[in-house]
């Protein structure tokens, strides 16, 4: 079968192997048997359970592009402008004396063309007249079916479900329809709404991880229910991984505006000090506005009592920039960047850890869940604080010997003190939390006795 009878039409967006599905379906062959009109030089990628992945993607060679384009009867142009991996090359099959043969390589979608998500088969069904699975390449902020209500899930999972229903979150569908508003907003601020959203998503996601210790949070346990049909049940693990970009999205497009706007650029830089540099608090004025501008009041706490979020990132750019702050050479002040580490774990990613802990028999509580927000801040603010000393050392070698050794004295011994300190309150947090005392001793290298001591008399407490 090198020519198609029928036609199959291309779905915008779509994977080529998931058009190469569709076609094989449409004339009740196997994909398997449809796919030896190309000479495969490798094998799909596959599930840890030996399944095949479905965001897996074929990069087709001129031949076999004429090929694909003879079996859909569907012009090679019109496939080029549907398929965005349709006239990627790949040197490995587009040269060499073989060239001239139909040949295919098969790729992760994600290092083709973006994300992968399962396409909505109502859709599909209403526009190629076959209600079968589609796969297409859609960013994460276009991901809402608007006219079925359904959230279009990550393709490149080992999980069943290609959608969830959110007929019932009604936020979840009016955030979707403000989208495209906060990315004219972007591009007006010179910023690319892909650097928006995925930092405003790598900033709630965050969120998401702390929420279990929120005991104020009610929104997103009641919104996660109804994403999982009522009620989440004995799976409330499993479905806080597949539900988390559904149930979040009101709150980053939220974020992501919020970012956008001049105003809060100006309330970072107030809350900052300005020219005057103050450390921050917890009453800090930008997190407690922000947690107004998601619906949460009380949330500012816990964002100030967060050293390591990406949102710091975006405030020290700001503040950074106003003060004429220079960076190292070479460095570029950009404060819609997201730093590698911090971007947030995949559904993917996060159900092989799940099924990993599970057959490791792993589990424990998480820090953010036992240790208060108010603890958690002085902690890192006593590391800072020693941190800022040792980096004002830096340098310091020049002048007499004694006054080289009484500012290295001096500031080492502050900054001891100040390690001493945060130990001490780290323990305490551990203890109460529940760990064994012998453990904590153990790791802070203190004799047991010592420390149940030193906890007994509340050294730890300011």
């Amino acid at each position: 079968m090198a020519a198609g009878v029928l036609r199959t039409v291309p779905l915008a967006g779509e994977l080529t192997a998931s058009l190469i599905s569709r076609v094989a379906a449409r004339y009740g062959l196997p994909t398997a048997g449809v796919l030896r009109l190309w000479t495969c030089r490798n094998s799909p990628a596959r599930h840890d359970g030996g399944g095949a992945r479905t965001d897996a993607e074929v990069v087709l060679n001129g031949a076999g592009r004429q090929v694909l384009s003879e079996l859909c009867r569907v012009e090679p142009k019109v496939l080029a402008r549907a398929l965005p991996a349709f006239t990627m090359d790949d040197p490995k099959i587009s040269t060499g004396r073989e060239a001239g043969v139909a040949q295919a390589r098969w790729r992760a979608a994600g290092t083709v063309a973006g994300p992968a998500a399962f396409g909505c088969r109502l859709c599909t069904a209403r526009r190629t007249r076959q209600a079968l699975r589609a796969v297409r390449y859609l960013p994460r902020w276009h991901r809402v079916c608007l006219r079925h209500g359904r959230w279009l899930l990550d393709a490149d999972a080992d999980q069943p479900l290609e959608h969830l229903d959110v007929r019932g979150a009604a936020e979840v569908v009016a955030a979707q329809r403000r989208w495209p508003g906060v990315a004219r907003r972007a591009v007006r601020a010179g910023v690319q709404p892909e650097q928006a959203f995925t930092l405003a998503h790598a900033v709630v996601a965050r969120w998401w991880e702390q929420a279990l210790s929120w005991e104020q949070e009610e929104i997103w346990p009641r919104r996660l229910h109804q994403l999982a049909g009522g009620n989440a049940g004995s799976r409330l693990a499993w479905w806080r991984i597949v539900g988390r970009d559904a149930a979040i999205f009101p709150e980053v497009v939220a974020v992501a505006q919020a970012l956008l706007e001049p105003a809060m650029a100006e309330v970072a830089w107030q809350a900052s000090g300005g020219m005057k540099p103050r450390a921050r608090s917890v009453d800090d004025a930008f997190c407690h506005r922000l947690g107004e501008r998601v619906g949460r009041t009380w949330l500012g706490p816990e964002l100030a009592a967060d050293h390591g979020s990406p949102l710091n990132g975006w405030k020290g750019a700001i503040v950074r920039a106003r003060r004429h702050e220079t960076g190292p050479p070479g460095w570029q002040e950009d404060p819609w960047r997201l730093k590698r580490e911090q971007q947030p774990a995949t559904m993917a990613g996060q159900l092989r850890v799940m099924v990993a802990e599970a057959q490791s028999g792993g589990s424990g509580t998480r820090w953010r869940a036992t240790v208060p927000a108010e603890q958690r801040f002085r902690i890192t603010q006593l590391v800072d604080e020693a941190r800022e000393q040792l980096v004002e050392l830096r340098g310091v070698h020049s002048g007499t010997t004694a006054e080289v050794a009484r500012t290295l004295l001096e500031h080492l011994s502050h900054s001891a003190d100040l390690i001493d300190q945060a130990l001490v309150h780290t323990a305490a947090a551990a203890v109460t939390s529940g760990v064994a005392l012998e453990e904590v001793a153990q790791w802070s290298r203190l004799p047991a006795e010592e420390l149940a001591s030193v906890l007994a008399l509340g050294e730890g407490e300011d």
